[in-house]
C-alpha cells in the first residue's frame, strides 16, 4: 500500500514547524501571513500543525516575507501529496503492517469500509472546505487502504458499527445503499468480523467516543489510536491500552452477533 508517494513521511509537519519558526522569528502573525498569501488564519494553523499542504505561491511568498533565505523552499520539496492529512500518516505505517485491526465506530461508515462516492461525500463535509483536487486524491487514498483487506497474511480485522453510522444519509439514499452493500460484501471475508450496536442497547461501553485498535505485527505489542476535535493521539502504555482492548471486549459482547448484524445491514438498504 503506497501512502505517501516518493516523499519522506511527516515531511509536512517539518514544514509546517519551520514556518511557525521563522513567522514567530519574523513576528507575523498567522492573520497577516494569510493576507499575504491568499490563506485564511486557520489555514495557515493548519499548514503549520502539518495537517495541510501548501498550495500555490505560498511557499514562495512565505519564504520571502519570512526571510527564510529558500529554506521552506528547500523543505517544501519534501513535502508530496499523499491524499492523507500529514497527521495521519504516523496511523496508516501502523495500519498497513497491522496483524489486527479493531475498530469501533459511532460516526459514520469508517473509512476501510467506504466506497469512492462515500467518501467523496464525507470530504464534501471537511470545514475549513477542500477543493476538488484534494477531494479526488483523498479518495484515492482512502480506497487504495482497502488493499489491506487482501494482504497476506491476512491481518485479523473487526467492526463494532452503531446503527447510526449506517443510517446517515451521507451522499444521499443511493450512495448510502451502494456503501451498505459494500460493507455486506466485506463482512463475508474469512479474516472480517462486523457486528452492529443495537440502538436499544440500555447499557453501553462505547460512551467515551470512537477508537481503533491496532495489533502489531507477530502481535507483539498494541495500540489504541484516538481522534478528536482537540487532537489525535496513541496510546502504547498499560495499562490504558489494556483498558480500551477489555472496552472493545465489552462492545462486542453487547453488539448483535455478525449474522444478525448482516440481516440488520441488507435490511437497511432494503428501506432505503
Amino acid at each position: 500500500m503506497n501512502i505517501g508517494n516518493n516523499g519522506s513521511p511527516g515531511a509536512a509537519k517539518v514544514f509546517g514547524r519551520l514556518l511557525r519558526f521563522y513567522r514567530e522569528r519574523a513576528k507575523v502573525s498567522q492573520d497577516a501571513l494569510g493576507k499575504e498569501t491568499g490563506y485564511s488564519k486557520s489555514q495557515v494553523a493548519m499548514i503549520e500543525r502539518g495537517e495541510r499542504r501548501a498550495k500555490g505561491n505560498f511557499v514562495a511568498i512565505a519564504d520571502e516575507l519570512l526571510c527564510a533565505q529558500g529554506a521552506l523552499l528547500e523543505v517544501a520539496e519534501e513535502v508530496t501529496v499523499s491524499g492523507v492529512a500529514a497527521w495521519f500518516e504516523d496511523y496508516l505505517l501502523e495500519e498497513a503492517r497491522a496483524a489486527g485491526i479493531h475498530k469501533y465506530e459511532c460516526l459514520l461508515i469508517p473509512g476501510l469500509l467506504q466506497t469512492a462516492e462515500y467518501a467523496r461525500a464525507v470530504f464534501r463535509c471537511a470545514v475549513p472546505a477542500l477543493d476538488d483536487d484534494e477531494i479526488e486524491t483523498a479518495i484515492a487514498a482512502r480506497v487504495a487502504r482497502q488493499e489491506v483487506f487482501f494482504r497476506k497474511p491476512a491481518p485479523l480485522i473487526s467492526f463494532v458499527l452503531e446503527k447510526a453510522a449506517l443510517t446517515k444519509p451521507l451522499g444521499g439514499p443511493d450512495v448510502l445503499r451502494k456503501n451498505l452493500l459494500h460493507v455486506r460484501q466485506y463482512a463475508e471475508l474469512r479474516n472480517v468480523t462486523i457486528q452492529v450496536m443495537s440502538e436499544t442497547r440500555e447499557t453501553h461501553a462505547g460512551l467515551d467516543g470512537p477508537f481503533t485498535l491496532l495489533e502489531t505485527a507477530e502481535r507483539r505489542s498494541q495500540l489504541v489510536y484516538v481522534e478528536g476535535q482537540g487532537g489525535r493521539y496513541f496510546l502504547s502504555e498499560q495499562p490504558d491500552v489494556g483498558d480500551v482492548f477489555a472496552r472493545y471486549g465489552s462492545l462486542r459482547a453487547q453488539a448483535l452477533t455478525p449474522e444478525d448484524s448482516a440481516r440488520l445491514i441488507e435490511q437497511v438498504a432494503r428501506e432505503l
